[in-house]
């Protein structure tokens, strides 16, 4: 067992080294920071642990995904690194953390349409992100989503992505999440 979780690390530390050098599509954190402080309000929403873990690792598409994002973005193509995350995140986790992630975007998508404040909450990156993502869902695309089984797990990650691009606040580093991924590992 003490292989496996030290594997898990591994892997884990090794995409965080990597997007702590990635700009964050202009926003004001890397990558990396990024993450951490979408986890750290999980955290402090006292959030189940497979939801901390998926707020720690919902970005990791957009480090580890073949198509860097900060190129698509600026040619406004959609990367789909929920997609792409949550693909490399499968082998790892369960659904319970798999899922919110490939969920994300479609949660900013079905928050933009039932939340006209989230909407212009959005940073101005994000409101790019979510045209080339599609745009808020329709009312029939919202229903499904909200129908879906890992949806309404989705939908609170997605709000503390918003909050975790904050630069002002400090976080636990990456070593502090650790024992809880490997808790909620498969």
């Amino acid at each position: 067992m003490r292989c496996v979780m030290s594997a898990l690390d591994e892997a884990v530390t090794a995409v965080f080294a990597s997007a702590a050098g990635s700009a964050y599509l202009g926003e004001a954190v890397t990558v990396a920071e990024h993450m951490l402080r979408t986890a750290w309000r999980a955290r402090l929403a006292d959030a189940p642990a497979p939801l901390i873990a998926a707020a720690l690792l919902h970005d990791v598409g957009h480090v580890d995904g073949g198509l860097d994002a900060a190129t698509a973005f600026a040619a406004g193509v959609d990367a789909g690194h929920e997609t792409v995350g949550a693909r490399w995140l499968e082998s790892l986790f369960p659904p319970a953390v798999t899922e919110p992630v490939r969920l994300h975007v479609q949660a900013k998508r079905y928050l933009c349409a039932i939340d006209a404040g989230y909407e212009r909450a959005l940073s101005p990156a994000s409101r790019r992100t979510l045209e080339l993502q599609g745009g808020p869902l329709g009312p029939d695309e919202a229903a499904a989503f909200r129908a879906g089984p890992h949806a309404l797990a989705a939908v609170e990650p997605r709000r503390w992505d918003n909050e975790g691009k904050d630069p002002r606040f400090a976080v636990p580093p990456l070593p502090s999440y650790l024992p809880l991924l490997a808790r909620v590992a498969r």
